[in-house]
């Protein structure tokens, strides 16, 4: 007999993904930082991380790794995100740091920024992937942003960021494309920088709304 395996439901796949949360707030944890990026693998832009506290009791259907969400589903999760959340905080390295110091390392960076940009303390960090060194404890997790809401959110708010910065590169620079390829290495890419060489990052006058660090709870 051929088993059926049942379809979870968002409410299952909710708990699933605030398992280790809630577990950590048993053992007596109450800000739990998770902590993702965007833009380890592109040519062009910087590597963005995110950190994201998220309140106990709080519901982001739809919520996943942001490579499995829709562009629609991003910005929404994203404003649900920092409405919501306790704290979230953005950190960057730019390419002259990733060429100095190499890609992996320049991550580590930006997530210790990222940290410092929450402006509350975090006593647990919970990290896709990359261990950093931190005076908090922490724990690394293998694909975690698809497997812990925090860490998930993050992932939203890391791409989302990033994505608006590559928007605003495109604007002044629009003979490279960047507001489709975001900076990866596709073939338009390739060919754009063959042809026209580098180039360096725009000053941006009035950057998008994406890129200016608000209070999560005020319209300032």
């Amino acid at each position: 007999m051929t088993r059926i395996k049942a379809k979870e439901t968002e409410s299952q796949r909710w708990s699933r993904l605030t398992e280790k949360e809630v577990s950590l707030r048993g053992s007596g944890y109450t800000a739990i930082a998770g902590i993702d990026e965007a833009g380890r693998g592109p040519l062009a832009g910087p590597v963005v991380a995110a950190a994201v506290i998220l309140p106990p009791g709080l519901v982001l259907n739809g919520l996943d790794d942001s490579k499995k969400v829709s562009l629609a589903a991003r910005l929404r999760l994203e404003k649900e995100i920092k409405s919501g959340a306790i704290a979230w905080g953005i950190g960057e390295a730019n390419h002259q740091e990733i060429d100095r110091v190499n890609i992996l390392n320049a991550t580590k960076l930006a997530m210790s920024r990222a940290i410092g940009d929450l402006g509350i303390k975090p006593d647990y960090l919970l990290i896709d992937a990359v261990s950093i060194t931190a005076d908090t404890p922490f724990e690394a997790i293998i694909k975690g942003d698809a497997r812990v809401a925090c860490i998930s959110a993050a992932s939203i708010i890391a791409k989302t960021y990033r994505d608006a910065v590559m928007t605003a590169f495109d604007e002044a620079y629009p003979e490279y494309g960047f507001a489709g390829h975001k900076g990866y290495p596709t073939a338009a890419h390739r060919e754009a920088v063959l042809k026209l060489g580098p180039c360096s990052p725009p000053n941006l006058r009035s950057p998008p709304p994406q890129l200016v660090k608000t209070c999560p709870h005020c319209e300032i």
